[in-house]
Order: C-alpha cells, then structure tokens, then sequence
C-alpha cells in the first residue's frame, strides 16, 4: 500500500501534488474512508472529529472534493461482522487516518483487524495520515505525553524524559507503541510549532534518540511520499531526519 504520512493534512500544493500522483488519477474521481478514531481519547474528540469531517478544523483532508467519502470507526468493527464492512476498505482509493492518540490509534488498528488487512489492499491504494495517523503507520512508534496514558491499551514501554523550552523545561512521558507496520522508519510530526514545545529541532533530537530506528520529523507544512520502491520528502517548510 502506498503512503502519504502528514504532520497536518494537504497544508498545501506539494503535498496536494503528492497524493493525487500516489492516486493515480484526479481526487474528484477517488473514494476515501475516513478514520476518526485517534481523536476520541481527547477531551472535545467528538466536535473535532466532527469538524475535521466537515472541512472546519486546521488541517485540509476530508474537504478535498472526493467522489465519495465514509467514516470508517475502528471501535465498531470488532462487533460487527467483516463481510459488512471489509469491501468497503477493499474498494477505497484512500484510507484518511486522523490524528489524535498513536497509541490508541495503534491499537484499534490492530484489534479492529485492519491492521492484518492492509498488506492484502490494492498496491494503488493510499494511507493517508495525519500527525497520530502517520506516527501509527510505522512499525514502532514513541510519542510524548504530558501524563500516563490512560485506559486499556498500554504501551510497550514508557519513560520519562525533560524536554528544555524558552519557557524552562517542561517534563512528558515517552511512551513507546506498536505500530501498524507500513514503514519502518519512525515519524515526530509539528516540528517547530509553537503549541508544540516537545517537537522544537533540538527536542525532536532527544525525542528521536528515544526510538530504534531511523526517524523524520516533519513541520506542518512537509510531508512523507511513499511508493512501493521510494520515500521522499514533499516539502514546503522545514524537516530533519535522524538516524538512530
């Protein structure tokens, strides 16, 4: 399966450029699924899945102009049964995998079934990911967080870790998950932005020591074009690769 791996959405027109060549053909005339899972674990989840479907949050990706576009909720899948819901993912020309929680995300991927199901899709069809959706997409992820992350999905290792900001320093939780396998590279996605003090050039290079194996970190304005044979850089903003 191809991948387009975003820090935040088709921010503009090289990544745009980049995933309708990864398509093969216009987005009027593609048909997407979009995952919201992500975001649940956040307080407000609903309302932003509910404006990132509707092309009123930040980052471009449901409001493209596809020939078709469903929600497809990872949570739901184990009780319903797969022939219902399985062609769908089969005939889709782009899975949209939002951001959010990567560890939740990670694991709904593989409980729901679709991590198992993507290396049988269509070699044309696309992952698209954006910020949680991209770090979920590699085969290890870690993420920062500001306290434990709660509930049943537990992480395969976590550890503290001080990040330094002009504002002092301030202190997260490194938790490191399972991805969904698509890559094996890892991903730190806002790079530089200010609501984002972890992910600063010299916090991403502490952040990707943390990981095991070769990592990009991408601003909001760069993204990941990945085809069966290549990964390459689509940018308009600023990236850094760091090799572990």
């Amino acid at each position: 399966m191809r991948a387009l791996l975003t820090s935040s959405g088709i921010k503009n027109a090289s990544i745009h450029d980049a995933l309708v060549d990864l398509l093969g053909k216009p987005i009027a005339e593609s048909n997407a699924l979009f995952i919201p899972t992500a975001i649940y674990p956040f307080p407000g989840g609903p309302g932003m899945a509910y404006r990132a479907l509707t092309g009123k949050s930040a980052s471009p990706l449901c409001d493209l102009g596809w020939k078709s576009l469903g929600i497809l909720e990872l949570t739901a899948l184990p009780s319903i049964d797969k022939s219902a819901w399985e062609p769908a993912i089969r005939d889709a020309d782009a899975l949209l995998v939002w951001g959010g929680d990567p560890l939740y995300l990670a694991n709904w991927m593989h409980r729901s079934g679709l991590t198992e199901l993507i290396p049988t899709l269509r070699p044309e069809a696309v992952y698209v990911g954006v910020s949680a959706g991209a770090i979920a997409a590699t085969t290890t992820f870690v993420e920062t967080y500001t306290e434990p992350p709660r509930g049943e999905d537990r992480p395969l290792k976590s550890e503290p870790a001080v990040f330094t900001t002009p504002e002092g320093d301030v202190n997260r939780t490194l938790v490191t998950g399972r991805g969904a396998g698509l890559v094996d590279f890892a991903v730190i996605p806002h790079l530089n932005h200010p609501d984002h003090p972890d992910a600063s050039l010299a916090n991403a290079k502490l952040w990707a020591s943390h990981i095991p194996c070769p990592t990009y970190a991408l601003d909001d304005e760069s993204a990941l074009k990945i085809t069966e044979t290549t990964t390459e850089v689509v940018s308009e903003g600023t990236w850094q690769l760091f090799n572990s």
